[in-house]
């Protein structure tokens, strides 16, 4: 296939992403919601549908809902109301899901993206993906397929689920992996979900088409289930479309179907072929009654929500005179933007503090397999070993020894320092000394120096470096080296 047939053609992805919600109980009852617990043990008569069992509203579900909306500047509804969504299937025992049809919780909004090789210089690469709607429902149970049989496991059935319906405005795979990157670091900032997909706490699926570029009516979509990670989605995306341009390319035409993607051979399947949409009988669910959403209950939600992590990134530029990079590293984790904002309250340098976390701390955390709450290194740690070099204590190589002391022992920047003997040489008598040496023993460089040559003067340095064992100041070497060198 040539390039020209993929230049001929452009994709149109929508997303539907469904995020279970943090909260201690189920949507409609009080049982416990969790993971990793023994098979079916977070049931009672409501999540098994049980005779004569009523569902009853969870708030702090509606609240999440509601700070998601207006965290991503979605319309709120006045009055939301809750659906019965029918079909049949074993996962749910009430061969109904309560969900929301033409009432949702939210309309609209968008979800801020940042694309690869964003820099300060285009801030323009941040984009705007719009959302359909935001809807309130619960999750069904999990099925495991075996040889002979199917078992089924309702713990996690009942657990609060919004479901998350992009407008078909998605045109990449790159696009969708920044759309899900940037909307999982929001809701887990807000605490409203952990968002691990391998728990199952964030799934995805693409509906996806192809057409000639111009056209504007859309092309014939295939939907990709069994999206497990967001690499999977853009993957995923990426296989889709290849594969429809060929279809086309080579004269065949698309079928409307439901495609499984494998995530380890690369490859989709067909899996069932939908010539109609589902007609799931949607209707008011006589049981539960609408909910009324006033001002004061979104102004109180709203004065609750963290700073959103690009608006982060921007006040981090701006306030802090950060370079891009390490703002957008800082942001992607909430605890680590703390972190990076406590060492600076203690009087580190921002931009020296921003390297230590970002380049040390991450890189020997990701070593030692540990989480920031793990560390030894708090942000006063941090804030010391700056103040350090900044008065020149200790010289940068030695920062990089005290660093990985500290990191080890948890000890003080001071401690560290003390205890290794690592204190910079300032004493101007024990420079000269040394200095001196250094120019006696290498007479060739002190020439080249004298008759203009600046680098020259850096083999001195090292001289003085190795008889001072590191210890020598590198700022008063060098004054005192073009002092006695009379340039």
């Amino acid at each position: 296939m040539s390039h020209s047939d993929h230049s001929v053609y452009e994709a149109v992805i929508g997303l539907e992403v469904h995020v279970q919600i943090r909260t201690a109980s189920k949507m409609f009852t009080r049982v416990a919601a969790g993971y990793g617990q023994p098979e079916n043990t977070l049931t009672d008569p409501v999540v098994l549908a049980l005779p004569g069992a009523l569902p009853v509203l969870n708030k702090a579900a509606l609240d999440a809902i509601i700070k998601t909306g207006l965290m991503l500047g979605c319309e709120i509804a006045q009055v939301t109301r809750w659906d019965r969504k029918n079909y049949f299937y074993p996962d749910s025992p009430k061969n109904y899901q309560l969900s929301q049809y033409d009432q949702p919780v939210c309309r609209h909004g968008a979800v801020e993206i940042e694309l690869p090789g964003a820099s300060l210089a285009v801030m323009g690469e941040h984009q705007k993906i719009e959302l359909t709607r935001i809807h309130l429902e619960e999750d069904v149970g999990k099925l495991t397929h075996g040889a002979n049989d199917s078992l089924v496991d309702y713990n996690r059935a009942g657990t609060p689920l919004m479901e998350i319906v992009t407008e078909p405005v998605i045109r990449s795979p790159e696009e969708a992996f920044a759309f899900l990157t940037s909307l999982r670091t929001s809701l887990i900032y807000a605490g409203i979900s952990d968002c691990d997909m391998e728990k199952g706490q964030m799934r995805c699926d693409a509906n996806i088409s192809i057409r000639p570029v111009g056209e504007t009516k859309l092309g014939t979509k295939v939907e990709l289930k069994n999206l497990n990670s967001i690499s999977y989605v853009r993957d995923g995306i990426a296989t889709e479309i290849k594969r429809q341009i060929n279809v086309v390319t080579s004269g065949g035409t698309i079928t409307q179907e439901t495609r499984l993607y494998d995530g380890e051979t690369g490859r989709s399947a067909a899996m069932r072929s939908k010539e109609m949409a589902h007609d799931y009988r949607y209707f008011p669910d006589p049981d539960l009654m609408p909910v009324r959403i006033d001002a004061e209950w979104k102004a109180r939600l709203a004065a609750e929500l963290p700073e959103a992590p690009f608006a982060k990134q921007r006040r981090f530029i701006e306030a802090f005179a950060l370079p891009y990079s390490a703002a957008s590293v800082l942001i992607r984790d909430r605890a680590f933007s703390d972190f990076f904002e406590e060492a600076v309250k203690l009087g580190a340098k921002p931009g020296a503090a921003a390297n230590w976390i970002t380049n040390d701390l991450l890189r020997d955390l990701a070593a030692a397999g540990h989480e920031l709450a793990d560390s030894k290194v708090t942000p006063a740690h941090i804030a010391g070993l700056v103040a350090l070099l900044d008065q020149g204590v200790v010289s940068s190589t030695q920062a990089k020894v005290v660093f990985a002391e500290m990191f080890q022992s948890g000890e003080t920047p001071a401690a560290v320092v003390d205890r290794k003997g690592l204190r910079q040489s300032t004493d101007t008598g024990q420079l000269e000394g040394w200095c001196d040496t250094a120019i006696a023993n290498d007479p060739k460089s002190a020439e080249q120096v004298r008759a203009g040559n600046a680098k020259a003067i850096n083999a001195l340095k090292g001289s003085v470096m190795k008889l001072s064992a590191g210890k020598a100041n590198p700022k008063l070497v060098d004054e005192i080296l073009k002092q006695r060198l009379g340039v």
